[in-house]
């Protein structure tokens, strides 16, 4: 444990690699960061209007909770399960998926995850930019560009500073809840609230789907905060402190919007923050509650923009069988990553609320397929047996495209557009099910089933163990798979 300790002291502020392996000799950190982490990134005003959007939508309270706890529990499963992931390998989440689907082939997944950073990242900044226009006094505008700002710098510090943010901002998390629950037990009843119980599938798989979509939408990056613990890390300790971690912080920031909702006669739709601030009053308590909030959506946002940085340079690296990135590259990359999701917000701050829920729930048709194809792939195929250097190599063991990944992705993607509903599409089953949209079991369980017939029958050479890149003069001062080779 000092040893690991001694590491992380010695840790640059600044993180100089991306994409690569992370040698034995540079990992550190500990379990508990990651629950923090996670909690963190969870306890903060997005996850209380994902909670909300259940009862704005039309459930009860009770069912209402029941339902997001159970989907908590499921997306926090596959979510638990990526994030054991990074230890063992020592890498990104989505460079793994080569594995799968080629060295070429990763990239249709990995620009989906791309799009979905940018649409957290714009939806995030809208809230934030709220808080920071009431604290600041300015508008709402101007309070998305400060957030903005912030965003790109900690982005461009990396993995050390965002792990000692989420630290801080699930201790600031914490006594903002306690406080916002305490004001808000004692401004309703809440017995009476939970005695109201008018159960309806459509309304009950609501609040399941998006508690599930939340947590599963995080398995494309959750084991790039995980990869620099030391690999003899154990996975099932990994697997609880993440999931852990984003279980119970999500199911508190959502059960405070659903109460939130509940007792707001309508007023919450459109003035979210205003309105979750309002149950502590005004002065000094509220500017700390508006910072509290904007803090906490640092964390997330800028996991979604270092996850962004993470996939573009995957997606590059894959078509150049190398990519050096420099800090002045880093920082072009998260300035247009962030700007982007910037503009976006912008653009949209006005129609926040449909369109997020819109939102997380139509990007399951995209995640939860290829979360099941590289779970699948990993625990029950290869069984932890990845070629690490042959990840960079299109003309290695995982070749240009994998045709039985991409087959089954798409297969998995197809599969779900009956059952979809939102405003983007409807399905034509959604109505005979009345109106319930049940796309992101379909799109988990047919896809798994599929892929592991398949692959146990077509999977490629499988190495007899995990196989590492040499570690000797693995401290380079460029990045790269290739390098480490």
């Amino acid at each position: 444990m000092a040893a690991n300790d001694a590491r992380a002291s010695t840790t640059p502020l600044i993180e100089r690699r991306s994409i690569d392996y992370i040698p034995e000799a540079e990992r550190h950190g500990r379990l508990l960061s990651q629950f923090t982490l996670w909690m963190g990134a969870n306890l903060q005003i997005t996850a209380i209007v994902t909670g909300a959007l259940a009862v704005v939508l039309g459930g009860d309270v009770f069912w209402s909770l029941i339902g997001l706890l159970i989907g908590q529990l499921i997306g926090g499963g596959v979510m638990a399960l990526h994030a054991a992931q990074g230890p063992k390998l020592g890498l990104p989440q989505m460079i793994s998926s080569r594995v799968q689907f080629g060295v070429y082939g990763a990239a249709i997944p990995i620009v989906l995850v791309c799009l979905m950073y940018l649409g957290f990242t714009a939806t995030g900044t809208v809230l934030s930019g709220q808080a920071l226009g009431q604290l600041f006094g300015v508008s709402d505008s101007i309070g998305i560009l400060i957030f903005a700002s912030v965003i790109v710098l900690v982005t461009v510090l990396g993995y050390r500073v965002i792990h000692f943010i989420g630290r801080v901002a699930s201790v600031i998390g914490v006594i903002a809840f306690v406080y916002l629950f305490s004001r808000l037990i004692g401004q309703t009843d809440v017995g009476a609230l939970l005695q109201i119980r008018h159960f309806s599938w459509s309304s009950f798989l609501l609040a399941v789907s998006l508690a599930a979509s939340w947590q599963i939408a995080f398995g494309p990056y959750v084991a790039d905060y995980s990869r620099y613990l030391p690999s003899k890390t154990s996975s099932v300790k990994t697997f609880f402190a993440a999931g852990a971690g984003s279980v119970i912080g999500a199911q508190v920031a959502m059960t405070l919007g659903v109460f939130a909702a509940a007792m707001s006669n309508g007023q919450f739709a459109g003035h979210e923050v205003a309105y979750i601030v309002g149950l502590s009053g005004t002065g000094a308590t509220a500017a700390l509650l508006y910072f509290s909030i904007a803090f906490g959506k640092v964390t997330i946002s800028t996991l979604n923009s270092y996850g962004s940085f993470m996939c573009i340079a995957t997606i590059i690296s894959g078509f150049r069988g190398r990519l050096e990135v420099t800090r002045l590259q880093r920082l072009v990359f998260v300035l247009v990553i962030v700007g982007t999701a910037t503009l976006i917000a912008l653009l949209g701050q006005h129609s926040f609320l449909g369109a997020f829920k819109s939102f997380i729930l139509f990007l399951l048709a995209f995640f939860t397929p290829w979360s099941a194809i590289n779970l699948v792939d990993y625990y029950c195929i290869t069984r932890e047996r990845y070629d690490v250097p042959a990840l960079a190599d299109p003309n290695g063991r995982y070749g240009r495209w994998n045709l039985l990944g991409i087959s089954v992705y798409v297969f998995g993607v197809l599969v779900q557009l009956p059952f979809i509903s939102t405003k983007f599409y409807t399905g034509p089953l959604v109505a005979a099910l009345g109106d319930v949209d049940i796309s992101w079991i379909i799109g988990l369980v047919l896809p798994a089933a599929l892929y592991y017939v398949c692959a146990k029958k077509w999977h490629g050479t499988v190495p007899d163990q995990l196989i590492l890149p040499i570690e000797q003069g693995a401290i380079p001062t460029t990045n790269g798979l290739a390098a480490q080779a």
